[in-house]
């Protein structure tokens, strides 16, 4: 099953990359939980595929364009675990940029039920109940 919750976010990002932000939606639970860390400038607990819509919609109007790309897809048990790169030109500012961070897509059989960001490496980890020491020695 990891394999095709892999694959599940493989094909988010694939639609991510090109600016498409409509994908995965599909593949949401009905009582799926988004939690965007404090330090991400849109943050708080989104519930529901309309909670996410919500942030969504909030996050992307700060872009006059934006992509996300995946740079690593792991999978830790029933969580996939991603290293993100984010691209975009802020609309107000005009400022260009990149971000790294981290997502982890936690699903309940084919379903996404839980999805986070988080900045550093460390905290994805921590989410994922494993210290750096552990996951580096599995590669």
């Amino acid at each position: 099953m990891s394999q095709e919750n892999v694959e599940v976010v493989r094909e988010i990002y694939e639609g991510w990359a090109s600016g498409d932000f409509s994908g995965g939606v599909a593949h949401l639970d009905e009582h799926v939980v988004l939690v965007a860390r404090p330090d991400f400038p849109e943050f708080g607990v989104f519930a529901g595929p309309s909670g996410i819509e919500t942030y969504m919609r909030r996050f992307l109007e700060q872009f006059e364009r934006v992509t996300i790309e995946a740079e690593q897809i792991e999978a830790v048990g029933d969580t996939i675990l991603v290293h993100v790169v984010q691209h975009g030109k802020y609309r107000t500012s005009g400022v260009e940029g990149d971000n790294q961070y981290f997502m982890l897509f936690t699903f309940r059989g084919r379903r996404i039920v839980r999805i986070e960001t988080v900045m550093e490496e460390a905290e994805a980890l921590e989410a994922l109940g494993l210290s750096e020491h552990e996951a580096h020695a599995d590669s």
